[in-house]
């Protein structure tokens, strides 16, 4: 699996708003995933926002590893890293999950009287497929 930095043609495919599953790991280490939307910082960490009550959040907090698979269109082309999260924030006035429902959606997120925390995803290596399998 190559280390981070990530080429060119998988940063590109990171930074559209593709499907994407992350994993994280429960208290008993079994695998959980779920469908969520990311988004591929400038820096080249991986912006992840969350509902405070979510059970992943405390997967995160209490192990920080984590893997997102993103999908293009055509899902045989699919890129999946894997990292550990490196930053937990409180999303005041829901300026991140704005970005990423701007992002996916084009329009701000409708879901305004729960609280959301942004965990931010340092990228250690990756895996791809299809178009952008590593050498």
């Amino acid at each position: 699996m190559p280390a981070a930095p990530l080429p060119a043609e998988v940063a590109a495919l990171l930074a559209r708003p593709n499907p994407a599953v992350m994993a994280t790991l429960a208290a008993d280490g079994r695998p959980v995933t779920v469908a969520t939307w990311y988004l591929l910082e400038p820096d080249g960490t991986v912006l992840l926002n969350l509902d405070a009550g979510r059970a992943r959040l405390a997967h995160l907090r209490r192990d920080p590893r984590v893997s997102l698979t993103a999908l293009d269109e055509n899902w045989y082309t699919h890129v999946s890293v894997q990292g550990e999260v490196v930053s937990i924030t409180d999303d005041i006035d829901l300026v991140d999950i704005d970005r990423l429902s701007r992002h996916y959606t084009d329009r701000p997120y409708p879901v305004r009287d729960r609280p959301r925390v942004s965990a931010r995803v340092r990228v250690d290596r990756w895996h791809g497929w299809g178009a952008v399998r590593q050498p």
